[in-house]
């Protein structure tokens, strides 16, 4: 999976530019905001079935070009926002691609069962106690 990640990162490209927030008279000069763009559908190292799975999966993430998008902006430092962007997108590959496991449907256990009748049970005997006796007594 390492290998693909590998691949699928020189298929990624940067957009930059300003960033808002802290930074003072930095904000104004330098272009900290970094975009990573990657087609998911020119990709040349991801199977369709992956294609497939990444767009259903992404789907709200991917603009009308077809570039799934990740912004990262939380540094003063380009630098360090490209690293994050590329984190981010891994951690983004990696979850879309994971197998689901199918679940394997259990039964409930008989002592987990009796134990429910035995609890019902001594609400019950507890709420009889509690109520009116006085009707019994016109009889």
């Amino acid at each position: 999976m390492e290998i693909l990640l590998n691949k699928l990162v020189d298929e990624v490209w940067f957009k930059t530019s300003r960033s808002g927030g802290k930074g003072g008279q930095n904000v104004n000069k330098v272009s900290t905001k970094v975009e990573l763009l990657f087609s998911i559908i020119n990709s040349m190292h991801l199977t369709e079935e992956q294609k497939f799975k990444l767009r259903l999966k992404y789907k709200n993430r991917i603009d009308s070009e077809g570039y799934l998008r990740i912004v990262s902006q939380e540094d003063r430092s380009q630098y360090k926002n490209k690293i994050n962007a590329l984190a981010k997108f891994k951690e983004m590959i990696l979850e879309g691609l994971k197998v689901k496991k199918k679940r394997i449907k259990t039964s409930v256990p008989k002592s987990v069962k009796t134990g429910r009748v035995k609890i019902k049970k001594s609400l019950s005997e507890k709420k009889l106690l509690r109520r009116d006796k006085s009707f019994l007594d016109d009889n």
